[in-house]
C-alpha cells in the first residue's frame, strides 16, 4: 500500500493536525516507511508462539478477593476540605 500527498493530506485532516503543502511529501513518505514495517512484520511466522506481556516470564501478585466492610469513613472523610453529617459536602451546582 502506497500513500500519496493526497491521503497524507486527508489523514492530517482527519487528525485535525496543520501540515503545511509543502511538508506534504515528507509526510508522505514517514507514512510508507511506517507501511512497510508493517508488512516486514507480517511476513514473521508466528505460529505457535504464545501471546506475551514481557520478555522475561513473571506473574503477577494476587491477593485474596475477599469481602471487606471498609469501616474507614473518618479516614476517608478527614482528607476532604469538607465534610458534614459523615458526608463529602460540596457546592451547590444546580439552581
Amino acid at each position: 500500500m502506497s500513500i500519496d500527498e493526497s491521503t497524507a493530506a486527508r489523514v492530517a485532516k482527519l487528525a485535525r493536525i496543520r501540515v503545511e503543502p509543502e511538508a506534504l511529501p515528507a509526510l508522505a513518505g514517514e507514512f510508507n516507511t511506517i507501511l512497510g514495517f508493517i508488512e516486514q512484520l507480517s511476513e514473521v511466522d508466528v505460529e505457535g508462539v504464545e501471546p506475551m506481556t514481557s520478555v522475561t516470564p513473571q506473574r503477577l501478585k494476587r491477593r485474596v478477593d475477599e469481602v471487606q466492610d471498609g469501616n474507614q469513613q473518618e479516614k476517608v472523610l478527614s482528607n476532604a476540605p469538607d465534610a458534614r453529617e459523615g458526608f463529602f459536602a460540596v457546592p451547590k451546582v444546580v439552581e
